[in-house]
């Protein structure tokens, strides 16, 4: 009996085993040159959507395993012309044609590098330069840059290997100094509830590296989590939130935290959507990490929609074109099929194809309804308008007639963030970088409302600090939103939107009166009129006053929101979760751009405070934060200087 039980045994644990493997397909082919039919050596095949990889090998022949949903694969290689394949069997042969158009991006195979098996054509142009018989002895030449104008890739890592961000764009950023308030005792900004920075910063992080500086907008890294404030019980729809502790960094230093809560609108109640995708199909979009990707977004998008709602779909690359006239929301499939058939190649007429989408947008206006223009590129404009200012003024002009703009940043390697965060400014629009599925759920599924539904537009704050308990402020980030302290009653004055439940938060660094600082600095004593002191009026007890204008979504006059903070002397962790999480993220924030106001922050103090502030994290945007804090301490313990180094092993 016991012989017979034993193979029952093994059969029934090696069903069980094979129950439990994940379902996968094999597929194999060759790939060829279209007009000579000869095979071709290292060429890159990914497959969609769970972006598995391979290369070709010497006979032109591969083999590549990907999960049972996989439906497509792409076929890449330098000089010829992308193929986009179904899935249809175990055997997928395809021919590739030449290009002799401009390809803004050369994209390689780490590996292959290091193998000496870079296949490069006789002649081919990078973004407008024309590279004719390269001469390189081997891979390693290419590594150390030899051949010059071309971004090397790793296509499996994700990152650049040589001249990592030197083709990437930022915007110059001059951190918000010390004031003192008895000379500058308002101060004037624009919300900003972007958070592209974030997940831009993320990326170089997950990639191995630490962002350039510039790249780094704190309060778009703050702004990129959610807040439980709570929500507008009256008439307008935001709500104010404030609270006030010790600087972590700097105990002697106060921490102020305003906080600004949009109301929340459910999406059964959201008016009618008439949007138009405008999508960027250049060569330049033409990897794994762009294109392909952004279709998966707008496919996810897609689902959001209502048979209210409707969608136009404008491509551009050497010229713009209408792939999708209007289409109502219920028919996704007919939305999809059009995403499926998109394609990279050419050269990016950026501003031709705003034009056409605003054309789009205007002819299909509902009044009263959510009318936006949802632009998705690597912001690599580099034909007909280019330059940002160009850009400014054709979305200014768009903006006015009711239709707003909301930005999507894919890639790296040539990825210009300047620009894009230029065009949501500019466009009453806002702006996220997407650099994984995953970021594209969060921005379009799980926020979809704040993402494309506002519900206040033109929103400025205007602090007003009482000289008599604050010596000098910071406000921390918010640099490329400052406004001039007449601008907050001018309504003629831009400013930034808010979308369905959104929260804004914004905090400021105050020095108390009577704490020396060599922040507050010291001015000599006036001539010709009496040195001011500060004059006690009203409630000497209030440390400023909150005050906040916006307009509704189709208004064109403002209504003022205005409330005192009372001065307090909470101790930091007994603060809400609210204040020291984003307290964390702002002191991460300084640390990466090597603030000169970061004073006593460290990682271990962002890691601590972080630890102890992740409350309810539904979506573990919190912890994930907590992993990149602590990739970043050794990344920057890794990147010392010498000197750097050397102080440390003397204090050590």
């Amino acid at each position: 009996m016991k012989k017979l039980w034993l193979p029952l045994i093994v059969v029934l644990l090696l069903t069980s085993f094979k129950a439990a493997e994940v379902p996968v397909k094999t597929i194999t082919g060759t790939v060829t040159e279209k007009k000579t039919g000869a095979p071709l050596k290292g060429v890159l095949i990914t497959s969609l959507p769970d972006q598995k990889s391979t290369t070709t090998d010497k006979q032109g022949k591969y083999k590549i395993t990907v999960s049972k949903e996989s439906t497509t694969l792409i076929f890449t290689y330098i000089g010829f012309e992308s193929a986009k394949l179904k899935i249809n069997g175990k055997v997928v042969n395809v021919a590739l044609e030449e290009n002799k158009k401009t390809i803004n991006e050369v994209v390689i195979n780490a590996d292959q590098i290091q193998r000496d098996e870079v296949p490069i054509p006789e002649s081919f142009t990078v973004r407008g330069k024309m590279v004719q018989n390269v001469a390189v002895a081997n891979g390693q030449q290419m590594l150390q840059g030899k051949v010059s104008g071309i971004n090397i890739v790793s296509n499996e890592k994700a990152y650049i290997i040589n001249q990592p961000t030197e083709s990437e764009s930022y915007a110059s950023i001059n951190e918000n100094q010390f004031k003192i308030a008895l000379k500058n005792p308002l101060s004037t900004f624009s919300i900003d509830v972007d958070a592209a920075s974030y997940s831009n910063v993320r990326r170089f992080i997950n990639n191995g590296g630490l962002p350039p500086a510039d790249a780094v907008r704190i309060e778009e890294m703050i702004n990129y989590f959610d807040y439980d404030y709570p929500q507008p019980k009256g008439k307008d729809p935001i709500n104010i939130v404030t609270e006030i502790a010790d600087a972590p960094w700097n105990t002697s230093h106060k921490l102020v935290k305003i906080g600004l809560q949009g109301r929340k609108i459910s999406t059964e109640k959201l008016p009618a959507s008439n949007l138009v995708f405008l999508i960027d199909v250049s060569g330049s979009m033409n990897q794994a990490n762009k294109l392909p990707l952004l279709v998966s977004s707008f496919k996810l998008l897609t689902e959001q929609l209502r048979s209210s709602d409707k969608v136009a779909i404008v491509v551009y690359a050497g010229t713009s074109g209408l792939v999708l006239p209007s289409t109502s929301g219920d028919q996704k499939t007919k939305i999809k099929d059009a995403l499926d058939k998109l394609s990279a190649g050419g050269s990016t007429a950026g501003g031709e194809g705003i034009e056409l989408a605003y054309k789009v947008a205007s002819e299909n206006f509902i009044k009263g309804g959510n009318n936006r223009v949802i632009l998705a590129t690597d912001g690599d404009f580099n034909v007909g308008s280019s330059s940002d200012e160009d850009m400014e003024k054709l979305i200014e002009k768009k903006r006015k007639s009711g239709v707003f703009l909301t930005t999507l940043g894919y890639g790296m390697g040539n990825y210009k963030d300047s620009k894009m965060e230029v065009l949501a400014n500019k466009g009453n629009g806002n702006y996220a970088y997407i650099d994984n599925i995953t970021e594209a759920r969060k921005v379009l599924v799980n926020e979809f409302g704040g993402t494309l539904f506002t519900i206040a537009k033109d929103v400025k704050l205007q602090i007003e600090f009482n000289p008599s308990k604050v010596q000098s402020y910071r406000l921390i980030g918010y640099e490329n939103r400052m406004l001039k302290a007449r601008d907050f009653n001018d309504d003629q004055k831009d400013a930034g939107e808010l979308g369905s439940g959104h929260t804004v938060t914004a905090l400021y660094e105050i020095i108390p009166v009577g704490v020396k600082s060599v922040f507050s600095g010291s001015v000599d004593d006036l001539k010709y009129q009496s040195n001011n002191k500060p004059v006690i009026m009203g409630n000497n007890k209030e440390l400023l006053t909150v005050k906040l204008r916006y307009k509704q979504p189709d208004g064109n006059v403002s209504k003022l929101i205005e409330q005192p903070i009372i001065d307090s002397r909470i101790p930091f962790d007994k603060t809400t979760n609210n204040f020291r999480f984003s307290a964390a993220v702002a002191e991460f924030g300084m640390l990466l751009r090597q603030s000169n106001f970061r004073q006593h922050s460290s990682f271990d103090q962002v890691i601590r405070n972080a630890q102890n502030a992740v409350g309810t994290d539904n979506e573990g945007y919190r912890s994930e934060f907590i992993k990149l804090a602590k990739s970043a301490k050794l990344l920057a313990k890794d990147l010392l200087s010498l000197e750097d180094k050397t102080a440390l092993n003397e204090k050590n």
